[in-house]
């Protein structure tokens, strides 16, 4: 499947999810990471198997660019920009997923790797140089404009859907401060006083409050300037958003597979999906899990080390 996914016309959303194969599936639940490329800022995501090939998503958000590839198109480009590495496209893929990996992970580069992006006309290029086995390696993301449905199903959809929750957050928090008023309210009745005046708090006022957030927040909350906050702040959110939709597609369609090839694509996705939850200060983590989604065989490959970051702790935990 070389090339950018091709526009799925007026499909319904369940006949889409049909069509869906490993790699877009593993992509579609995969959160967004900023990069830092020079003097380029992007967002992205990327699937990427030994055994499949590779789906990248990229935008600075004014475009969206995508490329997915097999294993026999990774063969080729490999050959015409490795003329001195022999390897399998596994091994290929193995390598570009340790770097991806280590990238999306946080702003250095990874193993002395160099990045750097090409923008023309309707396309956009993002080049690789490492070492591989002690060789030069280099590579070309060569990615196209995205189709609006693509946009829709990584971004319009997604984010709809984050805003939902985020309002039902408030009208939950709103509701749990006016029963806390009248707890309070019961005990100062009952002749309980508060033995330190700076705790003293006024009566939860919701439009008040709104008010008050729209004035001192929508300025900072429209600058969204090149998306590191959205990427950085929200990602357990879009993850858990993601999901669910896929989830409750699976369920519309039924759970029930003919064909051997989709139970195994399924199986693997259903192990992302299982994967545990991720902390918010940790976004490399669902990184992880969508680049190392593999097959039982290990490879011989380059090991670039990883760094683990301690979960923070909350301040009533």
């Amino acid at each position: 499947m070389p090339g950018a996914c091709p526009s799925r016309g007026m499909a319904g959303r369940t006949d889409v999810l049909l069509q869906m194969d490993e790699l877009e599936r593993g992509l579609l639940i995969q959160p967004w990471s900023w990069l830092q490329l020079s003097e380029d800022s992007l967002l992205a995501k990327a699937c990427i198997t030994t055994h499949k090939g590779y789906a990248l998503l990229l935008s600075d958000l004014q475009h969206v660019w995508h490329e997915q590839v097999d294993t026999s198109v990774v063969s080729q480009r490999a050959k015409e920009l490795n003329k001195r590495l022999t390897a399998t496209p596994s091994a290929f893929l193995s390598h570009l997923r340790d770097l991806m990996c280590t990238l999306l992970e946080g702003p250095a580069a990874p193993g002395g790797a160099i990045f750097s992006c090409e923008r023309m006309s309707e396309r956009l290029t993002l080049r690789i140089r490492s070492e591989l086995s002690g060789l030069p390696f280099h590579w070309n993301f060569q990615c196209a404009l995205a189709s609006p449905s693509l946009v829709s199903q990584h971004l319009l959809r997604p984010l709809m859907g984050m805003s939902l929750v985020l309002q039902c957050q408030v009208r939950e928090l709103a509701s749990l401060l006016r029963l806390k008023d009248a707890e309070i309210q019961d005990y100062q009745e009952n002749g309980s006083v508060l033995s330190r005046d700076r705790l003293k708090t006024e009566l939860f006022d919701e439009n008040t409050f709104l008010e008050q957030v729209m004035t001192e927040n929508l300025s900072e909350a429209c600058s969204i300037e090149n998306g590191r906050s959205f990427a950085m702040k929200l990602q357990n959110l879009y993850v858990a958003i993601t999901k669910q939709e896929f989830q409750a597609e699976r369920k519309r369609q039924g759970s029930g597979d003919s064909q051997a090839s989709d139970r195994t694509s399924n199986e693997t996705v259903d192990r992302l999906l299982n994967q545990p939850g991720h902390e918010s200060s940790a976004p490399s983590q669902p990184v992880l899990e969508t680049l190392n989604m593999e097959s039982s065989v290990p490879l011989q490959r380059p090991h670039l080390s990883k760094v683990k970051r301690k979960k923070p702790k909350g301040l009533f935990s």
